[in-house]
């Protein structure tokens, strides 16, 4: 798993998100939990954020860490370009943050991924386990 790049906040080519975390052509294998469902975390004052870049605490001020699947494919955006956008509501000013679950889906309209690229957020792609094949 790469180390995710640092963000200062600046447009980088005219467009204000990270770089992306996986350069295009490769793929790595994210061990830890990705996106949704957010659950409370163990350890109330850790401040760990629920997703890079993310919030750590609800609207009730409990910490939440990410719950969603381990073991997802971490991939550029720009490598799957044939993937739709499923209608999850969650398009941002710059982008989707990711937080609300799968929100690419293939052709037939099966999720299959979840897409960061909101200007606080890694800018990445995550394949769902089981849901693609590696070949």
């Amino acid at each position: 798993m790469p180390q995710r790049p640092a963000r200062d906040g600046l447009p980088i080519d005219g467009v204000r998100r990270a770089s992306a975390t996986m350069p295009r052509g490769f793929y790595a294998v994210d061990p830890d939990p990705t996106g949704a469902p957010f659950v409370p975390s163990q350890d109330q004052d850790s401040f760990i954020p629920a997703y890079p870049g993310g919030p750590s605490m609800n609207a009730e001020g409990i910490e939440m860490v990410a719950g969603g699947p381990r073991n997802t494919l971490l991939l550029h955006p720009e490598d799957m370009p044939e993937l739709s956008w499923l209608n999850t509501g969650e398009v941002n000013c710059c982008g989707a943050p990711g937080d609300m679950g799968p929100n690419r889906g293939c052709r037939c309209g099966a999720p299959i991924g979840t897409e960061m690229s909101e200007c606080y957020t890694p800018y990445e792609l995550h394949l769902v386990p089981g849901a693609v094949v590696e070949r």
